[in-house]
């Protein structure tokens, strides 16, 4: 299968690298990094160890069968714009919050898939990329239910030996992992504390209640999602990850952006008036508020 990846970031170009043992792959994504890995190839360490070959540039080529899109949620749209140039079948989501897949949809004309990815990846050096944990990814239509594209593109991920399974319960995958994201992303960027330290404290609090109320909007938007299995999550994943910094830690770190406005933003922008989120309304008035004082927004 010729693949595109658009966004060679720490996840992208870990995915990417790993399907280019088995597959044709463009890496999509910026310099120094792509123009190293054209040339010496992308060298991939930690949980898993190989070095692949695939093609690396700025843009998509001009085809794919399947295009992977792992960009920050607030860049789906230009990665959508310059996908449109790009001759696909169908393309893959593997991004963080909600709403991703509604914007690829209405920019291009090719099938949208959902997905959900707990692979930890670091981008090191330029043309290297650490792998920091093995985990799964699931692909299935957005909506739910069966399509062949998506078993298309779990059968080429399970060839390049990534654990990956088919699903026809995608909405519920989708917010299951925007409620975990919810509870450990926002509280850890503002706390700075690693994931563990949610598993305990008060910290540990805020973000079983931001988890509670995901589910409480993914039961009024028709997902039968309870409170306490949000939470179960949760507090599963800051165990397994307990030493991580999460992603929008890392960003706060670095000054960069967040993700807030597709996970705690879409949780309070999508309650509707009887359902009451308050701690993710706080949790995204702070994170903006941070974000526009830098002069990130």
């Amino acid at each position: 299968m010729d693949i595109c990846v658009f966004g060679a970031g720490s996840l992208g170009t870990l995915v990417g690298g790993v399907l280019a043992r088995s597959h044709g792959v463009t890496l999509v994504g910026r310099e120094p990094h792509v123009s190293v890995i054209e040339r010496d190839g992308l060298r991939v360490s930690g949980a898993i160890e190989t070095t692949t070959y695939p093609r690396a540039d700025t843009t998509p080529p001009d085809t794919a069968d399947l295009a992977v899109v792992t960009v920050k949620s607030f860049d789906t749209p230009t990665a959508a714009d310059a996908l449109a140039e790009c001759s696909l079948d169908a393309v893959l989501s593997l991004q963080n919050g909600l709403g991703n897949e509604v914007t690829l949809a209405d920019r291009l004309d090719a099938d949208v898939l959902a997905g959900t990815c707990t692979y930890g990846a670091r981008r090191g050096d330029a043309g290297t990329v650490e792998c920091t944990g093995i985990g799964d990814i699931e692909i299935g239509a957005p909506e739910g239910g069966e399509s062949t594209l998506a078993r298309r593109a779990v059968e080429a991920f399970q060839t390049a030996d990534l654990v990956t399974e088919y699903s026809t319960t995608m909405p519920h995958r989708l917010w299951t992992k925007l409620a975990v994201n919810a509870g450990i992303n926002a509280t850890t960027a503002l706390a700075r504390v690693p994931n563990g330290a949610l598993l305990d404290g008060p910290a540990g609090t805020v973000a079983d209640q931001a988890a509670r109320e995901a589910a409480r909007v993914a039961r009024q938007e028709g997902v039968d999602l309870s409170s306490e299995y949000a939470v179960e999550q949760t507090r599963h994943v800051a165990d397994a990850t307990a030493q991580n910094t999460s992603s929008m830690h890392q960003d706060i770190l670095a000054e960069k952006r967040t993700e807030v406005d597709a996970i705690n933003g879409y949780v309070a922008e999508t309650a509707g008036e009887e359902t009451a989120v308050p701690v993710n309304e706080t949790l995204t008035a702070l994170l903006r508020g941070w974000e526009r004082e830098c002069g990130l927004r």
